[in-house]
């Protein structure tokens, strides 16, 4: 049997003895997406190559190496969607049920998480109740991966996670509320991209009005504004805004030119 380890250049670095099914179609990448940085019918040599390559390319290190990872569901019957996760227990048995389940692992389209009393505790702070049975409960993928993100023992220092860049400093953690606050009030469930390139070019209009009439203040709030949207705007179109920042300075870090007028002009 072949285990390949596979990189998804911004994205994560994994082990799986099935591309297609892994990757292709759990995750959505096509062949010149993902590159196979090794392959080997060792898997212990494979699960020691992985973490190492995690940490040299600054992505969330498993806590678990994958050679030990266990068949899941056979131990609690989780449903896992793109979306969520969800426990076959109401709320007031959840932490019961999870510290018996200790060392459990799954996978997310979003990154791979796993039960330990430090996140057994974000997970009974998150979960809510089924809409369709109150003897379910469930919690988000990708706030629980953000959590693994940061509290990572190997911090990431500005690496890119399952959905962009993600540090630990100020303006990550305002991200962060921003995109908290929006799921919150269901605007990526009910929103779409139409809506919010609509009102991206409204807070626009009420920067440039702030800058004609010299207001600094209202200048400030359009800028926030315009961020909160772009924020949501690129959760809603499935990447991030930090990966867009990314991407965009990637673009013009080696940029030349000149001033002319009050404008860069690029060579």
């Amino acid at each position: 049997m072949t285990y390949y380890l596979y990189h998804i250049p911004g994205k994560k670095i994994g082990v799986t003895r099935n591309l297609e099914e892994r990757v292709h179609k759990q995750q959505g990448y096509q062949e010149g997406e993902y590159a196979i940085l090794a392959e080997s019918k060792d898997i212990t040599e494979i699960s020691n190559l992985e973490i190492q390559m995690q940490k040299a390319f600054g992505y969330k290190v498993d806590r678990q190496l994958y050679k030990n990872l266990k068949c899941n569901k056979k131990e609690m019957n989780i449903n896992v969607t793109e979306q969520t996760t969800t426990f076959p227990m109401p709320l007031n048995k959840l932490k019961g049920r999870l510290m018996d389940n200790i060392g459990m692992s799954w996978e997310t389209i979003d990154g791979d998480v796993n039960l330990t009393p430090e996140s057994i505790k974000w997970v009974v702070k998150n979960a809510k109740t089924s809409m369709y049975n109150e003897e379910r409960c469930y919690i988000y993928n990708k706030a629980f991966a953000r959590w693994f993100d940061n509290n990572s023992p190997y911090p990431r220092t500005g690496a890119l996670s399952p959905t962009g860049v993600r540090s630990m400093d100020l303006k990550q953690s305002q991200f962060d509320l921003i995109r908290d606050w929006a799921n919150e009030r269901g605007l990526y469930k009910g929103g779409d991209t139409k809506t919010q390139s609509l009102k991206l070019v409204e807070e626009v209009g009420e920067i440039c009005r702030a800058v004609l009439k010299d207001n600094h203040r209202d200048v400030v709030d359009g800028i926030g504004d315009a961020v909160v949207v772009l924020t949501n705007l690129a959760e809603l179109q499935g990447t991030s805004i930090e990966h867009c920042i990314a991407e965009a300075y990637n673009e013009i870090k080696d940029r030349t030119g000149k001033m002319d007028n009050g404008t860069f002009k690029k060579d």
